[in-house]
């Protein structure tokens, strides 16, 4: 069983059903100002521990990254994938995290023949059948898993980020609605990164 409380209490019950491939999706980037969000899809061997595995919000940043690694050497399968600023601008960022763990879904190779997605809502999702795990970034080993890929993808796509604008400060803040943040839109107003809907209330008068 996976370390403290993420047992693997959900998968059981849904392989007792039935499903041999079963994988767990989260997203990581929905509150941000500029950048895409990242979602990810792990199958991890039924059973696995893997020590300290916890929802990615709940670890240092240099704990998620030996997760991040472990992770992706220990699974059986994983996909991450993205939503860019245009399709969060055109679809809005609730379908966007849809579209995005949709496509974390269908990288996975093997493929799951089931999804446990953390939050309320799978609409949108159409890569395999979907579950929704409310808090199951918290309940379920792979969720967690998927929930550290994306948020480490994330950061990492940041960073590089903040070299093409180095003006942004991407690397300190990674895009989030911080004052550092708000006070760069100021000087320099939206890059090509930003997302423009997130723009419209906050910017310039946040």
């Amino acid at each position: 069983m996976a370390e403290g409380n993420l047992l693997w209490t959900i998968e059981s019950e849904y392989s007792a059903q039935g499903y041999r491939s079963i994988c767990g999706v989260d997203e990581a980037g929905a509150g941000p100002l500029a950048g895409p969000v990242f979602a990810a899809a792990v199958i991890l061997p039924f059973g696995l521990t893997i020590p300290g595995l916890n929802d990615s919000k709940k670890l240092t940043a240099k704990h998620r990254e030996a997760l991040f690694h472990m992770i992706k050497e220990k699974a059986l399968a994983w996909g991450v994938a993205t939503a860019g600023e245009a399709e969060i601008d055109r679809y809005n960022i609730l379908n966007a995290r849809m579209l995005a763990m949709d496509r974390a879904i269908r990288a996975l190779s093997p493929s799951a023949d089931l999804a446990l997605v953390d939050g309320n809502r799978t609409q949108g999702i159409g890569a395999s059948p979907a579950v929704c795990v409310v808090g199951g970034d918290g309940k379920s080993p792979q969720i967690a898993a998927a929930s550290i890929l994306a948020k480490v993808s994330r950061d990492l796509y940041m960073v590089e980020l903040a070299a093409v604008y180095p003006e942004y400060r991407f690397d300190k803040h990674k895009g989030y609605p911080t004052k550092l943040h708000y006070e760069l839109l100021r000087k320099y107003g939206p890059c090509p990164a930003h997302r423009k809907t997130f723009l419209h209330d906050t910017y310039p008068n946040e």
